[in-house]
């Protein structure tokens, strides 16, 4: 999400006490390896993880990842919405429902539900690799759940998106395929011939 760049600079590198550590360093592979080269999901992880330590920093007053809760990470996604670039039309806007609306309006843009979303599955999986324990997981904490819901429900409302997954549909055939008599015709077996009459 390009929209999590732009804190302004580390006013104090050194204020986390807590023994998580905030810096992509002691990550457990090494980017300056040639053999090592990380995946997309990976360098969005490490940025994500970074842009959040430096909040906390820049936060006032600045604050440790050990006294990081639930309410400082919806602190931070509500931060984050001046970010955004995505419609979100309020209940006054004659657009208001319409996925397409035909003029442009004065709605606020907003970071959208599934940008939220995949970064909150991104932080959490960082803290738990940087040290952290699942249990004392802010970033899975029930609040931050509850606000993600909501604001996919309160999204979906205002910009007329069902976010309802859709159930693939399967191959008739991708069921049976996996024996080789599943791949022979099934036809019905010849009948018996008419009992022929003794004369």
């Amino acid at each position: 999400m390009d929209s999590l760049q732009g804190f302004g600079s580390p006013s104090d590198t050194n204020s986390s006490s807590s023994n998580i550590n905030l810096n992509s360093s002691s990550s457990s592979s090494n980017p300056s390896s040639p053999t090592a080269t990380l995946s997309r999901y990976e360098n969005q992880k490490r940025r994500d993880w970074n842009t959040f330590g430096q909040y906390l920093r820049n936060h006032r007053p600045p604050l440790s990842l050990s006294l990081c809760s639930g309410a400082h990470v919806l602190e931070f996604l509500r931060y984050l919405d001046q970010f955004g670039k995505t419609k979100i039309h309020t209940q006054m806007c004659p657009f208001f429902g319409h996925p397409n609306p035909p003029a442009p309006c004065p709605c606020p843009l907003r970071q959208a539900w599934g940008s939220l979303d995949s970064l909150i599955g991104r932080l959490r999986a960082a803290f738990e690799e940087h040290g952290g324990k699942p249990e004392a997981n802010p970033f899975g904490a029930r609040a931050v759940r509850l606000y993600l819901r909501e604001v996919r429900d309160s999204q979906a409302k205002a910009r007329g998106v069902s976010y309802d997954k859709k159930k693939r549909k399967r191959p008739p055939q991708s069921a049976s395929t996996s024996s080789p008599q599943a791949l022979m015709p099934t036809t019905p077996p010849p009948a018996p011939p008419p009992p022929s009459s003794a004369s």
